[in-house]
């Protein structure tokens, strides 16, 4: 298991920075850009992506934000669930995704309406699908499981959740495949997806290790 210094970003209980160092400079063009009031995370560890987006819109709106994780490593063979390895403490990765997202709705001005779906994101997806959430939101982050048949199918039950000139961002599109199958790692996936619904998404940008797609019709 690699050792991971504990790190606090203004009070937060991170274990790395890796959000902060390569994710949020992309973010902070496009989150300003498309300003999502409606948003749904698949994936959520510690929280830092969920803070970063209570805390970038809720001092001027009222947001809702729902978050899917299963905080549990035995996922399959999925056993570099979020690159941390497979020891890893999930009860104490999801006591610090609360804690984390408490202070973080603490800390803004405006209403967070703030929802946890704990369990495997296949089910919880078609939950809010049957709970009348098609179309719904205006921003969704796919950063589950790194299984290529478990990325597909956040990817099109996420599509039929997301709204028209909606924006979806898939995490990890070039994660190094070494000593993988090609099933195991997201890019064929989101290649596949991306190719299956060309004719209903535009490719909204694509920074070096994500990918972001816009909804142009159903």
């Amino acid at each position: 298991m690699k050792n991971y210094i504990k790190r606090n970003i203004d009070h937060f209980k991170f274990t790395n920075t890796w959000f902060n160092d390569t994710a949020k400079p992309q973010w902070e063009k496009l989150i300003s850009q498309i300003k999502p009031k409606k948003i749904l995370e698949i994936g959520s560890y510690e929280g830092a992506s969920t803070c970063y987006l209570i805390q970038k819109l809720a001092q001027e709106n009222s947001i809702e934000i729902h978050c899917i994780d299963a905080w549990n490593i035995e996922m399959g063979d999925d056993t570099d669930y979020k690159h941390y390895g497979s020891n890893v403490d999930m009860s104490a990765v999801e006591s610090r995704f609360r804690q984390n997202t408490k202070l973080a709705i603490e800390k803004v001005s405006k209403k967070v309406d703030f929802f946890i779906h704990k369990g495997f994101s296949d089910d919880q997806l078609v939950k809010l699908l049957s709970s009348g959430k098609k179309n719904y939101f205006d921003f969704i982050y796919v950063d589950g499981s790194h299984l290529g048949p478990d990325v597909l199918c956040d990817a099109v039950l996420g599509f039929r959740l997301l709204k028209i000139n909606g924006v979806m961002a898939f995490d990890d599109y070039l994660w190094p495949a070494a000593n993988k199958s090609l099933t195991r790692i997201p890019k064929l996936a989101i290649d596949s997806f991306i190719n299956l619904y060309s004719e209903k998404i535009n490719i909204f940008n694509a920074p070096l290790y994500q990918i972001y797609i816009k909804k142009i019709s159903d």
